[in-house]
């Protein structure tokens, strides 16, 4: 399987600015770890959206996944009692 390039929307380094520093580095690592296997074990598919979301902890990840281009675009980071407002 090819590996996907990781793209991040400009908003999502607004979104980590403001979460604690251990949490960025652990969101960051399983950032990562979408570009070996997008579609990992936990992760679930949006209903209203072509997106899925991982789960980090208290925190989620959203995501997009355009499988010819070989791509992952994060859309969202955020706590989840506000991340999918």
């Amino acid at each position: 399987m090819a590996r996907y390039e990781l793209r991040l929307r400009p908003s999502v380094a607004k979104d980590l600015r403001g979460l604690p520093k251990e949490d960025v580095a652990r969101i960051l690592a399983r950032m990562e770890t979408l570009c070996d296997d997008p579609r990992p074990p936990g992760s679930e598919k949006l209903s209203a959206q072509e997106r899925y979301r991982v789960r980090q902890g208290n925190y989620r990840i959203i995501y997009g996944i355009e499988d010819d281009a070989v791509l992952v675009e994060i859309v969202k980071v955020g706590h989840r009692r506000d991340v999918y407002r």
